[in-house]
């Protein structure tokens, strides 16, 4: 089973492995999730900065995949991560600390 990129980019939901939490939401293209796959470390599709990222390449917060899913129109992927530090760029433990309701 392969993800469905004819549309462009696909959301990426990245949860930690031990507890389930969201800890962030990124995109990939095909080569980031194929360099996912081979490196079993997350990349993804900056579209800020166009172009390919492996997280915690530079912070040292790397997360190790651990097992990718695809929901059921292929169209969205959910990684399953070993989290090293914190995955939020502003030293949280996730992206998701901003409560609404």
């Amino acid at each position: 089973m392969k993800p469905d990129f004819s549309k462009g980019l696909l959301p990426a939901v990245v949860v930690e492995e031990g507890t389930k939490e969201i800890l962030m939401l990124a995109y990939m293209n095909e080569e980031a999730y194929e360099k996912t796959l081979e490196t079993k470390t997350t990349w993804f599709y900056s579209r800020s900065r166009r172009g390919l990222w492996n997280k915690g390449e530079t912070s040292g917060h790397v997360q190790h995949v651990k097992s990718l899913y695809l929901d059921c129109d292929q169209d969205s992927i959910m990684v399953v991560v070993q989290q090293v530090g914190v995955a939020c760029h502003t030293g949280e433990k996730s992206c998701f600390h901003n409560k609404v309701l």
